[in-house]
């Protein structure tokens, strides 16, 4: 048996992070759900962007909306929206087989907004009308902003995907605002059913210890965060309050587990995901990741659920000088930071793109 189909018997979803135009257009992304078992996806800013840099194959698009008169965040909105839909066609099949629980795409708006709680509540409501598909999830970030951002989507029926979540006290906080979202929903008498998932970082948390701790802690502190918000996952699942809401017909909010490529060149690619296999849950993994995975990856079994091993693991961490909450913090600016940059630099190439295209095809 395959080792991604090993992590679906074990209850794990299997998404794949960054697709561009090319791997819908060259038959890549069709051959990649099928080969490797995907049931998700994620458009990447810097993949996009990548792609626009290195290519032609946005060039025709670009140069039509320019045309017409778009430019900036509209323009580039509208060329990741063009993707996400024939992508989640392709994935339909998966979300209509799965209840609506898998077959999921996630797009993110612009990260700029990460600080405009309206402004993050507006671009869902206007990406989801755009969209116009049912398995479309639209990023927020779990920061305090995002937070009521969360909520007023869900409760507004606006599929959300959670992200910039780096402990398990902000996924806590980003679960329980999707839980308001339901809730308010029954109180108005609306339908409980609304997808949501949360994503949470692992590797980032051991590239910002490099250096700091005893080797025998090296990475190691991003697998222990992950259990331990494994852990509140399953709490809240068994909580009286998810109960009432599952009775009702509400889908649970899934646990993704994102940034899950090794960094340390000393490690296996698929370091992270043969730590973090859990039931219930979705990795997120890039695809020289997944590739790595596919051909050399080893399962034993879920990994995830040992909560002891993790908040001793973590335990270490604080007699090292550790503070996990602080850095959680921190992490969550910096992955916000990291986030406009490449935004930004997305905008900058489709404005070339753009003006290069004017000046070959003006107007008449």
């Amino acid at each position: 048996m395959k080792n991604t189909d090993q992590l679906r018997d074990l209850g794990q979803g299997l998404w794949l992070d960054g697709i561009t135009r090319t791997m819908l257009d060259d038959g890549s992304l069709p051959r990649t759900l099928q080969e490797f078992s995907v049931t998700g996806l994620s458009a990447d800013p810097a993949s996009v962007g990548a792609a626009i840099g290195a290519g032609a194959a946005y060039d025709e698009a670009i140069r039509a909306k320019a045309q017409a008169g778009l430019a900036g965040e509209e323009l580039v909105a509208e060329l990741v929206l063009e993707d996400l839909r024939r992508a989640a066609l392709l994935l339909q099949a998966a979300h209509d087989s799965s209840a609506g629980l898998d077959g999921w795409v996630s797009m993110a708006p612009s990260p700029l907004l990460a600080r405009d709680t309206a402004g993050c509540i507006a671009a869902a409501a206007q990406r989801h009308r755009l969209a116009a598909r049912p398995n479309l999830l639209v990023q927020i970030p779990g920061t305090p902003e995002g937070l009521p951002a969360i909520e007023e989507s869900i409760f507004a029926g606006i599929p959300v995907d959670v992200t910039l979540l780096f402990s398990a006290e902000q996924y806590r906080d980003g679960a329980l605002a999707y839980l308001r979202g339901i809730e308010r929903r029954l109180e108005a008498g609306r339908d409980a059913k609304v997808g949501c998932v949360a994503s949470v970082s692992i590797s980032r948390w051991d590239a910002s210890v490099a250096g700091r701790v005893a080797p025998e802690l090296r990475n190691r502190l991003g697998i222990a965060v992950g259990r331990r918000a494994y852990r509140v996952y399953r709490e809240l699942l068994t909580s009286p309050r998810w109960r009432r809401l599952a009775a009702a017909g509400a889908r649970p909010q899934r646990l993704v587990w994102v940034d899950t490529t090794a960094e340390d060149e000393q490690l296996s690619a698929s370091w992270y995901v043969q730590a973090l296999v859990a039931p219930d849950t979705i990795d997120r993994m890039s695809e020289p990741t997944l590739v790595a995975f596919a051909a050399h990856g080893r399962l034993h079994g879920a990994t995830a659920t040992d909560a002891g091993s993790a908040e001793a693991c973590l335990a270490r961490f604080a007699r090292a000088g550790i503070d996990v909450d602080a850095l959680a913090r921190q992490l969550q600016l910096e992955g916000l930071a990291a986030a406009a940059g490449c935004w930004e630099q997305l905008l900058v190439r489709v404005a070339e793109k753009s003006t290069a295209a004017r000046a070959l095809h003006p107007l008449n």
